[in-house]
């Protein structure tokens, strides 16, 4: 159990068990069955979780608000009430209207974003530890927003929004650290999706905490640690529900208003979730949809940006926002596809699934918030198909990691990073912990050390990588192909890895809460660029169902 609760808690339900005999990859994974991680997450989840570390040792929290300090003088606790029914829980096309009314500017709705982290994410009874570092100049630059608006004419919905990104995404005048001590000093420029953001109008508000090193470093840690942030917590159960990894600080802080979105990264389950635990939404897009350059890899293989929104219109808007054909990623689509989501998604009761077909798995029917989801989605028209539940045959998914890890940090690190930066390579961040082994790792580094402890060869490689795209279109193909189902209906990120190495998008919503108060989220997967498809069904199904709720104290 041990073995297998190391391999669950660092690679967030990269199951693996026997595959064809064809690949024969060097390192010996142990058997897990789907069902066996499902039931095992679930325990974990439900459990008090007990922390090593709980804040950072390394973050000084007066020195990230310091640059705001003067603001505070004609900002008060008053204002902030005053604005709340304008803000909190709002939508960007809310936003956008409550500014044009003159109720709202974009210094205000950034002062209010800022207060909101300094009255609740470190240093007292409530905090979370969700935010690594804020943009100094990001009033400033609202103040300049409000300045420019009225002559600009059309603009994006995102103009003038703050945003913040998860810290393994470059962006110009804040550290990129990934939560590690050894990237401290990594400034750097704006990664591609950063630059996209600020093109078309986005303030970019500062950055998350994050599992470190995007949840493959540590081995036996929970969810939500770094080094740099400390432990990232869950607003619905401080201390007692798990955030969800990696993209954590991203999930809690969409979760808890204190940005008008946020951006996290997924390799498989690091959006589905921490959005799933923090009862957000997240999608995790079809692999290529958004550029990856400037953002500190696990897999060039796997791995995608995504936005984590309070709602279903915020995740179309932010994907129009990000989007472009990237000519440095080699994965990068360029696509007819409509880039302007955000104007179709103004929901309305009359709106259906009467013309939607959904795959269900029986097995999930037991879950009772699962059931009622499904139910409510045959009362708007959905065609529902009754799955039975299949054992997925994974081996090889931490040998890819390793590998693509292996290879992909140097570029990294030679491309995208500071030049200041004395690193070249995952042996080089090993040695630089081992300085200070406390403050660094006090978890280890365990998975760091398989990555470059891994001897597969690259014709083996090559081999799992193939073995593990056919398992992973198989698992879902079948029941596609033979119910010509739009969508098949997960929880939370149950089925994460299948839909990565298929290179599947997948995004989930809030569906409700268990008895114990711990939200659980309702995972549309489709096929490959079906994610226009994906947002409008959950949109519909976010209009009937309105099951998100804040965080009770906050």
């Amino acid at each position: 159990m041990k073995t297998k609760l190391l391999i669950l808690v660092a690679i967030l339900l990269f199951s693996c068990k026997n595959q064809s005999k064809s690949v024969e990859p060097v390192i010996i994974e142990p058997e897990v069955e789907v069902q066996e991680v499902e039931d095992e997450l679930s325990a974990i989840n439900t459990k008090d979780v007990k922390f090593r570390v709980l804040d950072s040792n390394y973050l000084n929290a007066d020195e990230v608000m310091r640059p705001f300090e003067k603001y505070w003088l004609t900002f008060s606790e008053k204002d902030y009430e005053a604005l709340k029914p304008y803000i909190l829980e709002q939508n960007i096309v809310s936003l956008q209207k409550n500014i044009s009314k003159g109720v709202l500017s974009y210094e205000k709705l950034t002062l209010f974003y800022l207060y909101r982290i300094k009255k609740y994410d470190r240093n007292n009874e409530l905090s979370l530890n969700s935010i690594i570092t804020l943009n100094p100049n990001v009033v400033t630059q609202a103040i300049e927003k409000d300045k420019k608006r009225k002559s600009l004419g059309a603009m994006h919905p995102i103009y003038g929004m703050p945003i913040l990104l998860k810290d393994n995404i470059n962006a110009s005048g804040m550290p990129t650290t990934a939560g590690a001590i050894a990237l401290k000093d990594n400034v750097t420029s704006d990664a591609f999706i950063v630059q996209k953001l600020k093109e078309n109008g986005a303030l970019i508000l500062g950055k998350t905490n994050l599992s470190e090193w995007a949840y493959f470093f540590c081995g036996e840690c929970p969810s939500g640690y770094s080094a740099i942030g400390g432990q990232t917590l869950n607003a619905y159960g401080r201390e007692v529900f798990d955030t969800g990894g990696s993209s954590s600080g991203s999930g809690v802080a969409s979760s808890m208003n204190f940005a008008v979105a946020t951006v996290g990264s997924e390799t498989a389950g690091s959006i589905l979730s921490p959005a799933s635990a923090n009862s957000v939404v997240g999608l995790k897009p079809t692999i290529g949809m958004l550029s990856r350059t400037g953002i500190v890899p696990i897999s060039s293989t796997l791995d995608t940006p995504g936005p984590i929104t309070k709602n279903v219109a915020d995740t179309g808007i932010m994907m129009s926002a990000m989007y472009g054909n990237d000519t440095n990623d080699a994965a990068s689509i360029k696509s007819e596809f409509n880039q302007y989501w955000f104007t179709n998604y103004f929901v309305n009761e009359e709106m259906s699934f009467k013309d939607k077909s959904l795959g269900v798995y029986k097995e999930l029917l037991k879950d009772t918030l699962y059931a009622n989801a499904v139910e409510i989605l045959k009362k708007k028209g959905a065609k529902i198909f009754e799955l039975e539940s299949k054992e997925s045959e994974l081996k090889g998914f931490l040998t890819l990691l390793n590998i693509d890890m292996r290879n992909d940090l140097p570029k990294y690190l030679k491309n995208n990073a500071s030049k200041k930066l004395r690193i070249t390579s995952v042996q080089d961040v090993i040695d630089y912990n081992k300085s200070d082994s406390i403050k660094a790792m006090p978890y280890g580094q365990a998975l760091f050390y398989g990555i470059v402890n891994d001897t597969t060869t690259t014709e083996d490689f090559e081999r799992v990588k193939s073995s593990l795209s056919i398992k992973g279109n198989q698992f879902f193909a079948n029941d596609f192909y033979n119910h010509s189902l739009d969508a098949i209906l997960s929880i939370n990120n149950y089925h994460a890895a299948e839909a990565a190495v298929a290179k599947y998008p997948a995004l989930t919503i809030p569906m409700g809460y268990q008895g114990n108060g711990q939200p659980k989220g309702l995972t549309f997967i489709a096929k490959p660029m079906q994610d226009n498809l994906l947002i409008e069904m959950a949109a519909n199904y976010e209009f009937a169902s309105k099951e998100r709720k804040v965080p009770v104290g906050y």
